[in-house]
């Protein structure tokens, strides 16, 4: 069985999955900040033409496929995991547990966890709990 541990926010993902005594751990970063961001030229002082300005929709359109591109990123690392388990502070563990839903893998998406910044150490610490209770639960049962 593949165990994954996702911990996710709009910056970055850690991926930590545990198979067979083999663990492996990955860092997928997003570029963000460059997603949102308009240029709008230099010119003089409250000299503006139409074209200084971005309409908001078209920002928000274009950080929604920036996003999305980096979830199926990350999903595309966990496509082959039998048990996901989604952590991380913000929304965006939120809108990722909303497209990995669409995405249909034969994985069991774990519930939500709410998780402050964490290293990458005690990301993969916290999966090897998971995967000790879960081993734990199916010999009990």
């Amino acid at each position: 069985m593949i165990y994954t541990g996702i911990w996710i926010d709009h910056r970055k993902a850690v991926v930590a999955s545990i198979s067979d005594d083999v663990e492996t751990l990955r860092t997928i970063l997003s570029d963000h900040d460059a997603a949102g961001n308009a240029v709008v030229p230099s010119s003089a002082p409250n000299a503006y033409t139409p074209n200084d300005f971005v309409a908001e929709d078209k920002l928000e359109r274009k950080a929604a496929a920036h996003s999305n591109r980096f979830y199926d990123e990350v999903i595309g690392i966990v496509h082959d995991s039998d048990s996901i388990h989604i952590m991380g502070p913000g929304e965006a563990k939120l809108e990722f547990k909303k497209r990995i839903d669409g995405a249909k893998l034969k994985g069991h998406i774990a519930p939500l966890e709410t998780m402050d910044k964490m290293s990458e150490r005690q990301i993969a610490a916290h999966v090897r709990q998971i995967v000790a209770k879960s081993i734990q639960s199916t010999y009990r049962a």
